[in-house]
């Protein structure tokens, strides 16, 4: 049986520690100045993708990346046979932290820091090299865009924040499985491609890339470059507003349901949480979403364009969605992100102790309260002030209630999550 699990697939997190009024007025206030900054200083484009200083690897990249597809690929197989195999419990069992926090929110330091990480190393494009699939591809549709990627990631956020059960590990498993075969299968129609387009977390992870100051040329050439250059590519690829509206919509709706008026509702509604939340986490990002395709039409029509400019603009949602990602998961990786490492001494369950971490708990007293309320009353405040305006002119916790209720954790749940 797995354990009672909250938001976030495995723990969760409270409101800011901060006078709710003081948070809302210092927000606002960053936000203005920053645009007013924006408008002063930046009168002309001077962020160019094709810029940026050569790097040299000391090690050929050919050789490096082979030797890490086939680690990743290797790993990726553990984590599922743990899951498959390994304790029932998910406080004991590895695989569900290795999904939640090291995969899923570990890809936006690791992509941010070094560009498409999950491009290079993705497992299905190694297993796809090794099943000799997709060598005669059909053409991809051009109108799927990242269409397919956005739905994937709505499920994953669903399954996250919403789904019973969801750090079950016999679950995660089959997920797991279930996702490589469906896109091995695509993979093997349309080529590898696909994982461009369709392959959520590729996506995900190569547009965080493009905050990354390393970048590469259009001729190939890796070059270290401004972190916001990446962003002025013009590829309005169908679907990535709808994608930014995705990640964008759910990390509010995670938020929100740490408020009290959204415990009231869930509990006078009489429906089963699934529900409630399915529909919640709906409503947000449809919210999101008509908020930015509706200013978007407004603007067309007082600039009397002939078309929105929905997928030009596009590239400015990430910013905010970065940022809002930072702010609401940086306490949560910092301290669940523990957990991995310690269950990695005995993954099976059957009592080894390979790292002598049997026994260790996360150690929440790695950063101070006052560091963690900086940190998360200022990344998502910021990130509105990052999105750069498109080219235009040239080229350029604590996981369980019992812990949660624990003398020793009280602090924690309080400061931390």
């Amino acid at each position: 049986m797995s354990t009672e699990v909250l938001a976030h697939g495995l723990g969760g997190r409270t409101d800011l520690p901060l006078n709710g009024a003081a948070a809302v007025v210092g927000g606002a206030l960053a936000v203005a100045v920053s645009f007013l900054a924006l408008v002063a200083l930046w009168s002309k484009p001077w962020l160019d993708p094709e810029a940026g200083r050569p790097v040299r690897f000391p090690v050929r990249p050919d050789r490096l990346l082979g030797a890490a597809r086939i680690a990743v690929l290797l790993l990726a197989v553990f984590v599922v046979a743990v899951g498959a195999f390994g304790p029932a419990e998910t406080n004991r069992n590895l695989a569900p932290w290795v999904l939640f926090v090291t995969f899923w929110v570990g890809l936006i330091p690791v992509s941010v820091l070094f560009g498409p990480v999950w491009r290079a190393v993705n497992p299905l494009r190694t297993l796809l090299r090794l099943l000799r699939l997709g060598r005669a591809p059909r053409p991809l549709p051009a109108w799927l865009g990242y269409r397919v990627a956005a739905a994937w990631l709505l499920g994953f956020v669903w399954l996250e924040l919403v789904a019973p059960d969801r750090a079950d590990p016999r679950l995660v498993t089959a997920l797991i499985v279930g996702y490589a075969v469906v896109n091995l299968a695509a993979a093997a129609r349309y080529g590898p491609v696909w994982f461009e387009r369709g392959d959520g977390f590729e996506v995900y992870s190569t547009l965080l890339a493009r905050f990354s100051p390393l970048g590469r040329r259009a001729d190939g050439t890796v070059v270290l470059r401004n972190p916001l250059a990446g962003l002025v590519r013009a590829d309005p690829v169908p679907g990535l507003a709808g994608l930014a509206c995705v990640l964008i919509g759910s990390t509010a709706f995670d938020g929100f349901t740490r408020t009290s008026w959204w415990q009231a509702l869930r509990n006078a509604s009489g429906l089963p949480d699934v529900l409630v939340g399915s529909g919640g986490l709906l409503v947000c990002v449809a919210g999101v979403s008509a908020l930015y395709f509706g200013s978007m039409r407004l603007s067309a029509r007082l600039s009397g364009s002939a078309e929105p400019p929905a997928a030009r603009f596009a590239a400015t949602l990430l910013p905010i969605a970065v940022g809002y990602g930072v702010a609401h998961y940086f306490s949560f990786f910092v301290i669940e992100g523990q957990q991995p490492f310690i269950l990695a001494g005995d993954p099976f369950g059957t009592g080894l102790d390979l790292f002598g971490s049997a026994g260790n708990v996360p150690d929440h007293s790695v950063l101070s309260p006052e560091w963690w309320r900086w940190c998360r009353s200022t990344r998502s405040c910021s990130a509105t002030s990052r999105a750069p305006p498109p080219r235009t002119t040239r080229r350029c916790g604590c996981s369980t209630r019992a812990a949660r209720e624990s003398a020793s954790c009280r602090w924690c749940w309080r400061w931390c999550s």
